[in-house]
């Protein structure tokens, strides 16, 4: 089953990919899928992966999430309540409040109701039964200072923007100076990475202060990363460079404003201290300026997290469970309690005994919407040319969030095999064309570990795989169709496009970007059509010439069958193909200048990415096409503990 939807997802992905994993999982079974009540609406998996004859301006894409979120029972406190509405979060009133530091109304669940390490030293060690360890921030500073901060992240948390003028600002955040109310751990979790189990991981340098609950009842998890060792942090100091932190900084918030779902950040402070690192690991290690950034999100729970108990056998299993009751409890309320219902029943082949009820085992409609969420992420990414670069299980938020900024790239020339990881170059396990793939097989992990403490059965685990494989198809088909402006999938047009553009390596941002400006005229002649694209069809011969003006001239006849007009779909192709991505050569230029106590590059990129689609007159340098600078290492890939 894994290897039947895991081939279909990298067929449509990437159009160009051919690698096939040799990792993945033996799941022989094989079932059809469809409504329970519902015989007619029966199809196989793998009919379920082509939708490219629905009209996809006309249905909504098809998610149980949503059903089973309309399934909840009335909630009855204002917690449950705001997490409910968390996600949409930038609803945010009029009058809300704006308070200083020392007024945040800080809240500790997760020490709370979960069981922690009786130790609360930083000494690296294997921590056993419990979730988290109590450690406090030790990074040393000497005169921090603010580099950046997040007027709308501060927003989030009910706090006042004159807070970031404070001077002692920079002392809290770097954690020289106590910030009142907090209660500082570091989690414990595993993971695969790269498809190998690599044991127990957690925080190794970032350390949580607790949750804030703000005026809505949100909750919003802080964490300083790069605060100090943790007994998580094995050999390493348990800190971060200005260089990575700046990236995480910059790239957390450019992806909100993108509409991906990610992880947020507050501020960024310089500790004024040098912290040495070996860049490429070839024993040529420098000092470089050290920071901490303030990550913020509703929880870094991540896969690895379930699947570090799971992994230590019986005396841990039950904290699989404990943990899954804990976060639906917090993060996925409108599980608890469902109403039955046929539409949330689903038959995986013949007889009762088949049968998939979401409603009857929270667990599995909680598999169900975590690989649901996961599934539309990848679809956001592959839709804007963001590679990861490290989809460790480790790195998988079970919010379906962006999480870990590393070695991440987003595309410049069009290349399925690219990674911004140097550490992944030997096999591109990570490279943007395997990312749907790699999600899929990290939801199986995920299933696994539920499975292995008897939280769901194999039916419903391979139920949720299938799920991944329909919402990403469904998510990934009606993004590549609302970036060509078409009013349904085709999925001809589009193969042929990534294709030419893998070709001649086009830089994927400007060229959709750049698509809005083509006329639905039949009439143009063939020697005009090319001209809206020129400044990104660079150095083509006759040959790839004319392979772009037949495309052009199919594009231009499926839009004229639309009866869209043209001004019309170009304001609707620009709201969904930004004009600014955060390419690697900017946030190195940030880098360059910030290295130097210049932090002004910093803020003002931070600025421009705040409107990614809009033009920005005066902004047009960072649309550019990278510099030939911008080619060498250290600034297109990285290594993974950059």
């Amino acid at each position: 089953m894994l290897s039947q939807i895991s081939a279909s997802l990298s067929h449509t992905s990437s159009l160009t990919a051919t690698t096939v994993f040799s990792f993945r999982p033996s799941l022989t079974s094989k079932f059809r899928l469809y409504p329970f009540n519902s015989p007619k609406r029966r199809f196989s998996a793998a009919a379920s992966m082509d939708r490219s004859s629905s009209p996809v301006a006309a249905a909504s894409v098809d998610s149980i999430s949503e059903d089973l979120k309309n399934q909840r029972l009335e909630n009855k406190n204002c917690a449950v309540d705001g997490v409910r509405n968390a996600m949409n979060s930038d609803n945010i009133t009029q009058n809300r409040v704006k308070l200083k530091l020392e007024e945040l109304k800080w809240d500790h669940s997760f020490v709370r109701e979960l069981p922690g390490d009786p130790r609360s030293d930083s000494i690296p060690r294997e921590v056993l039964h419990s979730c988290y360890t109590k450690v406090y921030p030790s990074a040393e500073v000497d005169n921090p200072q603010l580099v950046a901060w997040s007027d709308s992240v501060a927003e989030l948390l009910d706090l006042d923007p004159k807070e970031f003028e404070r001077p002692d600002f920079p002392q809290i955040f770097s954690a020289a100076a106590p910030l009142v109310g907090v209660l500082p751990y570091a989690q414990c979790y595993g993971g695969h990475q790269f498809g190998m189990w690599a044991g127990q991981l957690g925080d190794g340098r970032a350390i949580t202060l607790g949750e804030i609950l703000n005026s809505s009842c949100h909750r919003w998890e802080l964490q300083l990363k790069g605060a100090g060792k943790t007994p998580y942090s094995r050999f390493a100091d348990g800190l971060a460079v200005l260089r990575s932190s700046i990236r995480e900084f910059l790239c957390s918030e450019a992806m909100h404003f993108l509409g991906i779902p990610t992880t947020r950040a507050l501020c960024l402070v310089a500790t004024g201290k040098y912290v040495t690192r070996d860049m490429f690991y070839d024993g040529n290690p420098k000092d470089e300026p050290g920071a901490i950034v303030c990550r913020v999100a509703q929880s870094f729970l991540r896969f690895g997290s379930y699947q570090i108990h799971a992994s230590r056998g019986k005396d841990d299993l039950a904290l699989v469970r404990t943990l899954a009751d804990y976060t639906i409890r917090h993060h996925f309320p409108h599980l608890e309690n469902l109403s039955k219902s046929d539409s949330l029943s689903f038959s995986t082949g013949e007889g009762d005994d088949s049968v998939v009820d979401l409603t009857s085992n929270k667990y599995v409609a909680w598999a169900v919407e975590v690989a649901e969420r996961t599934a539309s992420l990848v679809a956001k990414w592959q839709g804007v040319g963001f590679t990861h670069g490290v989809l460790n299980t480790d790195n998988m938020s079970v919010l379906g969030l962006t999480i870990d900024y590393g070695p991440f790239g987003f595309l410049d020339a069009f290349d399925p095999s690219y990674t911004p990881n140097t550490t992944d170059l030997p096999g591109r396990r990570y490279c943007f064309a395997n990312q749907p793939d790699i999600g899929l097989w990290n939801v199986a992990q995920f299933a696994t570990t539920l499975s292995a403490a008897q939280l769901i059965n194999e039916k419903e685990s391979n139920y949720a795989m299938e799920r991944y494989g329909t919402k990403f198809m469904d998510e990934y088909q009606a993004i590549m169709t609302k970036k060509l402006g078409l009013s349904k999938y085709n999925k001809q047009l589009i193969s042929d496009l990534l294709k030419n553009m893998a070709v001649d390596k086009v830089d994927y941002t400007n060229f959709f970007r750049l698509l809005s400006n083509i006329k639905a005229d039949p009439s143009i002649q063939d020697d005009e059509l090319l001209i809206p694209l020129k400044a990104v069809l660079l150095d083509i011969g006759k040959e790839r010439k004319d392979a772009w003006t037949s495309w052009v001239k199919s594009y231009i006849q499926e839009l004229s069958a639309n009866g869209i007009s043209d001004e019309e779909r170009k304001r609707s192709m620009d709201s969904v193909n930004p004009r600014y991505i955060l390419r690697n050569y900017l946030c190195q230029s940030a880098i360059d200048a910030a290295e130097l106590g210049d932090f002004e590059e910093v803020r003002r990129l931070l600025k421009v990415m705040a409107q990614p689609y809009d033009e920005q007159p005066g902004m047009e340098k960072y649309a550019r096409l990278p510099p030939a600078w911008a080619y060498r290492p250290g600034v297109c890939m990285l290594s993974c503990s950059s």
